[in-house]
């Protein structure tokens, strides 16, 4: 961040030329602020517009109806060419080599407040399924196809350990427990494409993500991932709901594909999420 330091006298004279502005009422400034955004490079407008969404955030803390609307309008309108991205890049070459593609991660911004990045995938690159704790997350498909499949939590459902089956006595299971989830989204979405988005108790907190072709998706979390304030990232397996036969759990046979029950894991050891330079067009943080 640039500070700029001038004798008092200069700065005296140059509030003395300042135009006199007497409309300072809270619409006026609204107006002015998007007079200025207008002008700006997309990426830096992206980079204001989270500024002021999360300004007052934290964890659990959804932003206003009305500020979703403004940075979900901002993403909707990006591009590639807007953070130097191209589906010709190294980054999305077919990896023949690897059963696993590497995913890279471009990493834009990053505050106490929000962070801003872009994951670069390969065809068949994955994301696997993960949660995003306390976080409202906004997700722009840049380019490709890419199948996203979520869930959310069943409120008040009983857990049922991930090993457990008709004939098993949960008592004398200790495996981690496995929490019944049910889909959000199961299906593939194309660019160009309106932006998704999560928040903290539902619209798919828990995703992932299938690169179809090669792909960029641009994320913006508020806030973003923080161990010590208890915003880690937390990897899951799925099971069909048939696995399991719970005690208090019943789910009509037609609707039983669109829930799943879910068990923490350790990250896959087959992820591979390396960092790489941004090099789009630079963000001023003024």
């Amino acid at each position: 961040m640039g500070i700029e330091t001038t004798r008092a006298d200069r700065k005296v004279k140059e509030f003395r030329e300042l135009p006199t502005d007497t409309n300072t009422s809270p619409n006026s400034r609204s107006k002015r602020s998007r007079r200025r955004q207008k002008k700006m490079l997309p990426v830096q407008k992206l980079f204001e517009i989270c500024k002021e969404v999360f300004a007052n955030g934290g964890t659990g803390i959804v932003p206003c109806s009305e500020d979703i609307e403004r940075l979900k309008a901002v993403l909707d309108e990006m591009k590639p060419g807007d953070v130097g991205l191209a589906p010709e890049m190294p980054y999305f070459r077919t990896q023949l080599a690897r059963r696993t593609p590497k995913i890279r991660y471009l990493h834009l911004y990053e505050s106490d407040k929000f962070s801003m990045g872009i994951f670069c995938l390969p065809p068949s690159g994955v994301l696997p399924l993960h949660n995003h704790p306390g976080m409202t997350v906004f997700s722009k498909l840049l380019f490709g196809t890419m199948h996203i499949k979520s869930y959310d939590w069943v409120a008040d459902a009983p857990d049922a350990p991930s090993n457990a089956s008709a004939d098993v006595n949960l008592s004398e299971i200790t495996a981690p427990a496995a929490r019944l989830a049910k889909v959000k989204v199961d299906s593939d979405i194309t660019a160009p494409c309106n932006t998704s988005i999560l928040y903290p108790a539902d619209g798919g907190n828990m995703h992932c993500f299938t690169a179809v072709t090669a792909c960029a998706v641009l994320d913006v979390l508020g806030p973003p991932y923080s161990d010590p304030d208890g915003r880690h990232c937390t990897y899951y397996l799925e099971f069909p709901f048939t696995n399991f036969a719970v005690d208090g759990v019943s789910v009509p046979e037609e609707d039983r594909e669109g829930y799943a029950w879910l068990q923490e894991r350790e990250k896959p050891e087959d992820l591979t999420v390396d960092g790489a330079p941004y090099k789009g067009p630079k963000i001023v943080e003024k």
